[in-house]
């Protein structure tokens, strides 16, 4: 969807135009369930842009992707989820709860991530213990910050958001 906004006076882009497309991309309001669980940070400062175009960011409307081409921006809207029941076992024990680490910390780690017609993966090293499921954060090289990473089996990873 490709909608035309107002612009901002003071030179930046008008948030509360941007809660309005997504209101309206998404048929319902902020706070409601289907729609934005909060309205867009009034403190953004987006460069202005004369039409933006919105987006699902997956099959499970999970986020609003609100896209600028020129100048080149994006952010990602939440969007407020029904609240789902998990069941307990019945027989829940400690053993139960707590898994054995499949990664160590210092292990190497390949991230994948990936769908149909694309996948990518990279290299790095576990900076904590995890087990399948767990988070933990990855060093990928000396010169960036530790990003992330979901725990799958020994030695793999994902990035939160992605499944196997």
């Amino acid at each position: 969807m490709i909608l035309p906004l107002l612009l901002a006076a003071a030179g930046f882009q008008n948030v509360a135009a941007l809660d309005s497309a997504v209101a309206a991309f998404t048929g319902r309001p902020i706070g409601v369930e289907g729609g934005a669980r909060s309205a867009i940070d009034a403190r953004l400062k987006l460069a202005q842009c004369p039409t933006v175009a919105l987006s699902w960011r997956t099959d499970t409307h999970d986020a609003v992707v609100v896209t600028c081409s020129s100048p080149q921006w994006r952010i990602f809207v939440p969007v407020l989820a029904a609240p789902r029941a998990v069941a307990a076992p019945a027989a829940m024990t400690i053993a139960a709860v707590k898994q054995e680490p499949v990664i160590r910390r210092g292990d190497p780690v390949i991230i994948e991530a990936g769908s149909d017609g694309f996948s990518i993966t990279r290299d790095g090293v576990a900076m904590a213990d995890a087990a399948p499921g767990a988070h933990f954060l990855v060093k990928i090289d000396s010169a960036r910050q530790p990003i992330q990473a979901v725990a799958l089996a020994s030695g793999r990873a994902t990035l939160p958001g992605w499944s196997e």
